[in-house]
């Protein structure tokens, strides 16, 4: 690949790691663009081709832990130097706990978390040889307080941030930037992916996601934080954002909140 900065995006198949592509190559940069859809990626390619830039289609299965090193070590080899990672592959749910199977919980923590921090410990050692490097996590305001009919989905959250937080104080003298990424309702398919309690996909799209903010948006607002070297940036609507300052500030109200929530 040439000069540029090469930009690694997993879950770039659609919503916001599809938006993410639109706004790096925008600004100049090359891409790996990784999911497990090939057609879809191949599609996206061929769609970044009005861009002045060079991009590597690379499959990747996050839930495939043991496939990662590989992955990482073909793309250094395809690339040279990863400069950015920008994590998005995931899955939500939408089931009361009481409803999900323990297998259903498993899943959203082997896809959310593990198979995140997998792929991140494949490429730390390369980040820590190039003196460098960069790390976008986006989880959710569900990663700063939970929210009923969400419960496993907020909990790889929550783990996400435990993880990266250590993470970044791990390796301040590596000059590595983690970012973690924390919008609300975003106009995708997520919720149409997300799972029920018994697994199965829901294949609904509820008013909150559908009246999101627009990944075009949430990608731009990402890009600026990334370049600046936040360590964490919150999106969404007053609501969604002051939850995160309530439940810090007052958790009594905030559980008192929370307990009205209607859901479904």
């Amino acid at each position: 690949m040439t000069s540029k900065r090469n930009i690694w995006i997993t879950g770039a198949s659609s919503g916001i790691g599809e938006a993410l592509c639109f706004e790096y190559a925008e600004q100049g940069c090359n891409l790996i663009v990784s999911a497990r859809r090939v057609e879809k990626l191949k599609e996206l390619k061929e769609n970044l081709s009005q861009f002045d830039v060079e991009v590597v289609v690379q499959p990747l299965d996050i839930s495939d832990i043991a496939s990662h090193q590989k992955v990482v070590d073909d793309i250094i080899e395809k690339v040279g130097r990863v400069d950015e990672v920008l994590h998005n592959a995931g899955i939500s749910q939408r089931a009361f706990a009481i409803e999900t199977d323990l297998e259903v919980d498993r899943k959203i923590m082997d896809v959310n978390y593990f198979g995140t921090i997998s792929l991140t410990k494949a490429l730390l050692t390369h980040f820590i040889e190039n003196k460098g490097g960069k790390i976008g996590v986006t989880t959710s305001v569900t990663g700063m307080y939970s929210s009923p009919y969400r419960t496993a989905y907020a909990a790889s959250k929550h783990a996400l941030h435990g993880f990266f937080d250590g993470l970044r104080a791990e390796h301040v003298q590596d000059n590595l930037q983690v970012t973690l990424i924390c919008p609300g309702f975003v106009r995708t398919n997520i919720a149409n992916n997300a799972l029920t309690g018994k697994g199965e996909k829901l294949n609904k799209m509820d008013d909150a996601q559908a009246n999101g903010m627009n990944p075009k948006d949430v990608a731009s607002k990402i890009y600026r934080a990334m370049q600046s070297g936040k360590n964490e940036i919150y999106m969404g609507g007053l609501k969604e954002v002051s939850g995160i300052y309530v439940k810090r500030f007052f958790p009594a109200l905030f559980a008192k909140v929370l307990s009205k929530v209607k859901v479904r």
